[in-house]
């Protein structure tokens, strides 16, 4: 793709999905015997996605070191107990990660050992924290949350509430002037570009960055589901805390485990994919088509529908470019009442909406 000729792939992008699993599985429906292709990025979803009990998931990404990160935390899953599988990865303290990960390289082939090996300190300090996105998060709540509000008021964010007290609490207590001021900054087009997501991805953005995105957080800081949200916590404070993603969630870790060898890397793209593996059924897209020109769009779009079996069901993100694969292929029809409920629903609240959409 022209767009991502200029991109770099040589560094962890994303260490975490930043897209909610739970709404991926609901609307995406897996079921037995189910081909998936999924966008692999960090890898979270791909697992998640085992839990529907697939017969395969392909875990695609044209970014090698994504797909390293993902192999990293596969052969965790397969070495560790849930407990040390957390703190290796960095959801909980940890002073051995250096012992645990003598135990996790065992699952790795030799040239992902030598990798790894060479990123020592990035294991050592917890993975889940070393992607450029997760940086700028850190940078957020370490040197700019501080100046607009304290540990409590932060800790009070999360505290339970009523639904009219945490409005209250947001218009009365949170949404100052330098939350409003501070916040445009740090999370504008230009700041964004720079620290967070790669430049060429905000190619096809035309909206004010930093404006979407403000109210796209006042809308969710004002609701009690912020109060349980894992990304939300990990933006303000570094950390998931108590609430963690679909995957290492103890009640998923053993099902995971157990049908890790239905899980697929693939280097490349998804057409590439489609010469290597067929029948996909099941498609998680992420935002993808954020990226694209409405040209690249189309022929994407009809790329994978033409790829794919009757009846297959595709699900992907709008952030801030708006993308609809039903609007543009005739083929395909809108899953649009759980689309319109999920999009509600989903924990990843910068997201304008989550689609699923299904092959006639």
């Amino acid at each position: 793709m022209k767009q991502l000729k200029n991109v770099r792939h040589d560094y962890i992008r994303y260490a975490n999905c930043w897209e909610d699993a739970d709404v991926l599985l609901e609307g995406l429906q897996v079921e037995k015997g189910d081909c998936v292709l999924s966008i692999g990025s960090a890898g979270d979803n791909s697992f998640s996605l085992l839990t529907g009990d697939p017969e395969l998931v392909v875990a695609v990404d044209i970014n090698p070191i994504q797909l390293r990160l993902i192999a990293l935390k596969k052969a965790a899953i397969e070495a560790l107990e849930y407990k040390d599988f957390l703190q290796f990865l960095g959801f909980q303290a940890c002073e051995n990660r250096l012992e645990l990960w003598e135990q996790v390289k065992t699952f790795l082939s030799s040239d992902l050992q030598q990798f790894w090996s060479t990123r020592s300190e990035e294991i050592e300090q917890g993975i889940i924290h070393q992607g450029k996105f997760e940086r700028y998060f850190q940078l957020f709540h370490s040197k700019v949350l501080p100046l607009i509000h304290t540990s409590k008021r932060i800790r009070t964010l999360f505290e339970e509430k009523s639904e009219k007290a945490q409005a209250n609490f947001y218009q009365k207590r949170w949404n100052n002037l330098r939350w409003r001021s501070l916040f445009k900054v740090f999370f504008s087009k230009f700041v964004m570009g720079k620290l967070g997501r790669d430049p060429q991805f905000l190619k096809e953005v035309e909206v004010p960055v930093s404006t979407f995105i403000l109210q796209q957080s006042e809308r969710h800081l004002s609701s009690t589901a912020c109060q349980n949200n894992y990304f939300l916590h990990y933006i303000m404070t570094g950390g998931f805390g108590e609430y963690l993603p679909h995957y290492a969630r103890k009640e998923n870790y053993e099902l995971i485990k157990k049908r890790l060898n239905r899980l697929q890397i693939f280097n490349g793209l998804a057409e590439d994919a489609f010469r290597e593996y067929d029948s996909f059924n099941k498609f998680n897209l992420s935002n993808i088509f954020e990226y694209m020109p409405p040209e690249l769009f189309q022929k994407v779009t009809d790329n994978l529908v033409e790829n794919s079996v009757d009846g297959a069901r595709y699900a992907y993100w709008n952030l801030m470019v708006n993308r609809r694969m039903s609007e543009i292929n005739d083929s395909l029809r809108c899953a649009c009442e759980i689309s319109n409920r999920l999009s509600e629903e989903d924990k990843g609240f910068f997201y304008s909406s989550v689609h699923f959409d299904i092959s006639k």
